[in-house]
Order: C-alpha cells, then sequence, then structure tokens
C-alpha cells in the first residue's frame, strides 16, 4: 500500500511541476516556470534543514558531543541524497526488486525491520548484497503504515519463524528507527522470543521516544513520543537482561530521533555515529560491518 501511495504522490508531484513550468514558459515567465519546479523537486531539503535546526536546539543536557557545524552540513547534504534514493525510488518502485533469500540449514539469517511510512525498499542495497551471497533474508513491509506498533508483532512473529524454520537457527534482526520498537514489542508479547533470536542491532529506534514525534498524530508516532505511555508499558514488560542483546546505533545529526540519547538504551551495546543523519545511519559503513560481523559471513553483506 505504501509503494502505490508513494508512487501516486510521485506521480502527482510531477504533473503539478510540468503544469507550473508549462502556465510560466507560456505567460512569457521560463524563470519563474523553472524557480517553481526547482522548489517542487527540491523543496523537501529545506524540511530536512529545519529538522536540523531543531536538533540543535533540542540537544540540552545530553550527553553526547554536539556535532559541529560542518558536521551537521555534510550530514543534511548527505541525507538530501539518501532521502531521494528512498523515498522517491526504492521505496516506490524497487520495493519487491530484491525478493527475500530463501533459507538453508545451517546458514544464519537475516530479519530487515524497516521504520515509520517506510518498506522493504529501505534495505534495497542490503537485499541486493544477500541476493549475491546467498544470504538467507526477511524483509518485512509493515502495514497498515499509521497503525499502533503492537499491530505489527504477527508479521515479526512469521518472518522470525520462518527463517527459524528453514534454517535450523535463531536469525539475527537488524532494525532501522521504528523497527527497533516494533521488534521490542514483539520480544515483550512472545514468550521465550529473546531465545529465537541471535542478536538485535538498531539503527536511529527511539528507544526512549523523540521530541519530533511531538508534532505528529497517527497512532504510532503516539507511541514514539518521549516518555509515552506506551514506551513506559513496554519497559515494564521487558526483562532487565533484554538490552544487552541490543547493538544500537545512533547519532548527534540524526535529524529525527533526537536528543541523541533517545536512540539509546541502558545495558546494551551502544555506538555512536559521528555526523550522519537518520537515514543514512542504515546504510553507514560500521553498522555493515557490524552485522557483517554478527552474521559470521565475513564480508557477506558488506
Amino acid at each position: 500500500m505504501l509503494a502505490r501511495l508513494q508512487r501516486g504522490v510521485m506521480l502527482m508531484l510531477a504533473l503539478v511541476a510540468a503544469t507550473w513550468l508549462l502556465i510560466g514558459w507560456s505567460a512569457g515567465h521560463p524563470v519563474i516556470g523553472v524557480l517553481g519546479v526547482m522548489l517542487i523537486s527540491f523543496g523537501y531539503t529545506v524540511v530536512l534543514a529545519a529538522e536540523f535546526a531543531m536538533l540543535v536546539c533540542v540537544h540540552g543536557g545530553d550527553p553526547t558531543p554536539r556535532a559541529r557545524c560542518g558536521e551537521l552540513v555534510r550530514a543534511w547534504l548527505s541525507e538530501c541524497v539518501v532521502a531521494w534514493q528512498v523515498f522517491v525510488w526504492r521505496q516506490p518502485f524497487r520495493a519487491d526488486r530484491w525478493p527475500d533469500v530463501p533459507g538453508r540449514p545451517g546458514v544464519r539469517g537475516i530479519v530487515f525491520v524497516h521504520g515509520y511510512v517506510c518498506n522493504r525498499g529501505l534495505w534495497s542495497p542490503w537485499l541486493e548484497r544477500c541476493t549475491a551471497e546467498h544470504r538467507p533474508c526477511v524483509a518485512v513491509s509493515l502495514e497498515p503504515v499509521f497503525s499502533e506498533l503492537d499491530v505489527y508483532v504477527p508479521q515479526i512473529e512469521q518472518a522470525v519463524a520462518r527463517l527459524e524454520c528453514e534454517t535450523g537457527l535463531p536469525p539475527l534482526v537488524v532494525c532501522h528507527s521504528m523497527g527497533g520498537l516494533v521488534v521490542r514489542a514483539w520480544l515483550a508479547a512472545t514468550p521465550g522470543a529473546d531465545k529465537r533470536v541471535d542478536h538485535v542491532v538498531t539503527i536511529a529506534t527511539p528507544h526512549r521516544g523523540t521530541w519530533l514525534a511531538r508534532l505528529g498524530r497517527t497512532a504510532n508516532v503516539l507511541h514514539m513520543r518521549s516518555s509515552s505511555d506506551w514506551l513506559a508499558a513496554l519497559k515494564a514488560r521487558e526483562a532487565a537482561t533484554l538490552a544487552a542483546r541490543f547493538t544500537c546505533f545512533y547519532s548527534h545529526a540524526d535529524n529525527i530521533v533526537f536528543p541523541p540519547r533517545a536512540a539509546t538504551m541502558a545495558g546494551a551495546d551502544n555506538r555512536h555515529l559521528r555526523a550522519t543523519a537518520h537515514m543514512a545511519m542504515a546504510f553507514h559503513p560500521q553498522v555493515v560491518a557490524e552485522v557483517a560481523r554478527r552474521i559470521g559471513g565475513g564480508d557477506a553483506v558488506a
């Protein structure tokens, strides 16, 4: 459903841009027409810049070192490119280009879980490499898109159970953003689930909520607000030792999950990525290297 929605949005924006250009050109104002097309095509970069401004203001007393101005600019430029790749190309048009890789006995698999307003297309570079290396993997597309986070729990169960059955081994679970909270909800709701996963790697997951969620109104965004009732209830259901099974990547330049400490868990292996924005963190070399190490496949997913 999300892929269809995003394709529709891309088509609508393309029509608006073409109409704007045609009207401007016909009226003898080609510059205005071109400027309108540029605004429609690159207006999202202004929104990203506003998010970076907010993260600077909200940092407060967070113990993570503040990002320097140059680091923020580099992170913003990189995010402009990655966001275009993900939301304009991979998710609307390539979500099913790389299917799941069937499991083989004795070869550990990977479950990929995306974040808010994303689908399995986010993981296209990962899935392409897993296909080339015959690495078993399942990438879910969490739907309905704007539901409560607990609704997604059966989809995680299905993905984990599939790789368990096909490989005979508990899979590694790799999550981006909201996906990490969904996996935590599955772990809390499923007896013995902690023994059914090898490890959980979260990337930019709002484990403690995020300040930015106060600007949203959908059910899953409400759950991701800082100190939300849902997060408190989730933590109350979790075993005290659960965090030891998590590696959490976070950044002082994350334009979605801030302040930075929000993407960490007490007792987890928390790893800071400098000058890396929210979407770009999913493809950071240190993240790729850690997954490769955990999966025991050398550079199989690098």
